[in-house]
């Protein structure tokens, strides 16, 4: 018999997180704790848990837009590499504590320079944070939770810095910097403004991401895709745009659909972010039901875990009541993501073969189930 889906038994499987804002995943006691620091006297809340709910609220907004505001509170209070260092450490505990085997953070260094610091000082200090929370939760008592972690430089779409982002990509991407990203406003901003950088990042053989289709239809995914040549979509809620299903469930693929499903893009859905920001009305309205089913290779994130109010843990229970998601369902989403990280090829096959498939194998009562990868 199937293992019960609840929080607690959710909590423990191997996951796979690919779209995680690192300023968007401050513990609300550090966004305090920092704030008093600096003395920042526009925090909407000192009590911890009257500042998460605050940030809850506000997110709740329905507008992308009025969404990204509540970022101001988080990256106001990393501008040092004291606090960069702690909200990364904070960070990999965090994600390792939820089950997360392997995490793809982004964050864009250009937020984080208000105080005098360098771009390549910024990256610095939140690889060291990283490494020190790595260590932490893996030495943890009753064996701890081991975890890796990537990095992703993001460069904001209404800025002019993404080549330079792009360039020190390159130069960190042997020192745990897995790719590049660009990120904001997706309304005014298309991809293209960027494809100085994009193209940089083909020559020199690197991965990248591209939000797009959030906010925005499907003309930004066809840009990200055709023009830019992303890796992988972040959101892409909108390729649903180019689906037409009838009433006897039959749907019907446009080109720009069908070519993401058939070369396999892979989508970093984010089911509650997308929900605050207006891109879908509810988690049960999400099209992750329906490409799941048609066989899209979509992967389930946090996008933004102090905003949200969620967890991969809680990502994945949201689906499991929405659409009646078992345990074989979980572990295809974890495998998708696995597949479409920006590591190499064998340490994708590892962690897919000795940590996921393994502990889903015990949970599972369908053993030779066939999937669709």
């Amino acid at each position: 018999m199937q293992s019960a889906l609840d929080e607690e038994s959710i909590r423990a499987v191997p996951k796979v997180l690919l779209h995680d804002h690192l300023d968007g995943g401050v513990r609300p006691q550090t966004v305090a704790e920092l704030a008093a620091d600096v003395g920042n006297a526009d925090l909407p809340a000192t009590d911890p848990l009257a500042l998460a709910a605050w940030f809850r609220t506000a997110a709740d907004s329905g507008s992308l837009e009025r969404y990204l505001e509540t970022f101001v509170h988080t990256v106001g209070v990393m501008q040092t590499r004291a606090a960069l260092v702690r909200v990364s450490a904070e960070c990999a505990l965090d994600l390792a504590r939820d089950g997360v085997v392997y995490a793809e953070v982004r964050f864009a260094p250009e937020l984080h320079v208000e105080h005098g610091l360098e771009l390549s000082e910024v990256i610095d200090a939140v690889l060291a944070g990283f490494a020190d929370g790595v260590a932490h939760a893996g030495a943890a008592p009753g064996g701890g939770h081991r975890i890796r972690i990537g990095v992703l430089l993001t460069a904001m779409r209404h800025a002019a810095r993404s080549r330079e982002i792009a360039e020190l990509a390159i130069a960190y991407r042997d020192r745990g910097v897995v790719g590049f990203d660009i990120a904001g406003a997706e309304a005014g901003f298309p991809p293209t403004r960027h494809l100085d950088a994009f193209e940089y990042m083909r020559r020199e053989n690197g991965h990248f991401t591209i939000h797009a289709g959030e906010a925005f239809g499907l003309p930004s995914i066809w840009e990200a895709l055709q023009w830019c040549g992303a890796d992988r979509l972040g959101h892409g809620v909108r390729i649903v745009d180019d689906i037409t299903v009838e009433g006897n469930g039959t749907a019907t693929l446009g080109r720009l659909a069908a070519y993401v499903r058939d070369t396999r893009v892979p989508l970093e859905m984010c089911p509650s972010s997308n929900v605050q920001t207006g891109a879908v009305s509810s988690i049960g309205e999400h099209p992750i039901g329906l490409l799941r089913r048609l066989g899209f290779r979509v992967t389930v994130n946090t996008d933004n875990r102090l905003m949200s109010d969620c967890s991969m843990t809680s990502e994945m229970l949201a689906l499991v009541e929405a659409f009646g998601y078992g345990w074989s369902d979980l572990q295809w989403l974890t495998v998708n993501a696995m597949k479409s990280a920006f590591i190499p090829f064998d340490e994708r096959l590892t962690l897919i073969n000795d940590v996921i498939k393994p502990a889903y194998a015990a949970l599972i009562d369908e053993p030779n189930r066939i999937e669709i990868r």
